[in-house]
């Protein structure tokens, strides 16, 4: 029995997490994000096919699916790393048939990805700091010089650290804020990339597999935060994940994806039950 195989039991032998009771929690409201008809190539190569699924306010949605189902490619059509060649997608009521990465981050929608992109040599204030970007609204310019904008550049610059601070504290890194995040601990390095993205305040938050590489407490950590995300903050939390056990606690629907194809949709008990999902993970032929 393989890793995936002994994963798929843990999570069908766990308790069906009650949906209607996590969406009574947090409020899940209107459709926020659609993916319609999303297909997307690269050459001969199909690595999505008529992908379509929506997310609803402030729920946690799963996208899960053996290694090369697709899932990054996804995430990465949504943000604008990828630009489908059919498919459209609509957030909060506009439709773009292809998104630019800058203009979806103005928009409200942040990204971590699977592999770390921090700044090694830079404090852990500084690294979740560059999250708050697009939030200034002094230029350069006007941080470097004196009067009449110093009292200006100065203020907002005050008021992002004190943003930034509170997400410090919120993800128990005080500890380590001045610290250079390459000196970090890899579990804490993932919390730190957390803590940039939230530091754009988004209204859905993209995570791209936030647990990859952990051990169980980093996990249970990491989960806890997502969670306090999604309840506390209220953000949209669209996730990709391999630990299904994970996935089943806190996700309040999921998708599933294979060779490009999306293969089943719903809650975690209605996907635990799907026979294509179970086959896909267990390697059982079609």
């Amino acid at each position: 029995m393989n890793a995936i195989t002994e994963a798929m039991d843990r999570a069908a032998a766990a308790p069906a997490p009650d949906a209607a009771e996590g969406s009574g929690r947090r409020g899940i409201g209107n459709v926020v994000l659609e993916v319609k008809n999303i297909s997307l190539r690269f050459g001969g190569v199909k690595a999505l096919t008529d992908i379509s699924f929506d997310v609803r306010e402030h729920e946690v949605r799963a996208i899960i699916g053996p290694n090369g189902a697709g899932k990054s490619s996804m995430l990465n059509c949504i943000n604008g790393v990828y630009t489908p060649q059919e498919g459209r997608i609509t957030f909060r009521g506009k439709t773009f048939d292809h998104m630019n990465s800058r203009e979806v981050a103005e928009m409200g929608i942040a990204r971590t990805f699977q592999n770390l992109a921090l700044f090694k040599g830079m404090s852990v204030l500084d690294n979740i700091m560059s999250g708050r970007n697009l939030k200034m609204k002094t230029n350069i310019f006007q941080q470097m010089l004196r009067n009449p904008w110093a009292s200006a550049a100065e203020r907002e610059e005050t008021e992002h650290r004190e943003f930034v601070e509170r997400i410090i504290d919120f993800l128990e890194i005080q500890a380590y804020r001045k610290t250079p995040v390459g000196r970090l601990p890899y579990g804490l390095q993932k919390r730190v990339d957390l803590g940039r993205a939230l530091a754009m305040q988004p209204q859905v938050l993209l995570l791209d597999e936030p647990m990859a590489g952990m051990n169980v407490e980093e996990k249970q950590d990491m989960s806890r935060f997502i969670l306090d995300v999604n309840n506390e903050y209220g953000t949209t939390i669209v996730l990709i994940e391999h630990d299904m056990g994970v996935v089943m606690d806190i996700s309040d629907r999921v998708v599933v994806l294979d060779y490009g194809k999306k293969i089943g949709d719903g809650t975690p008990a209605e996907v635990r039950a799907n026979p294509e999902v179970i086959s896909a993970y267990l390697g059982t032929s079609h």
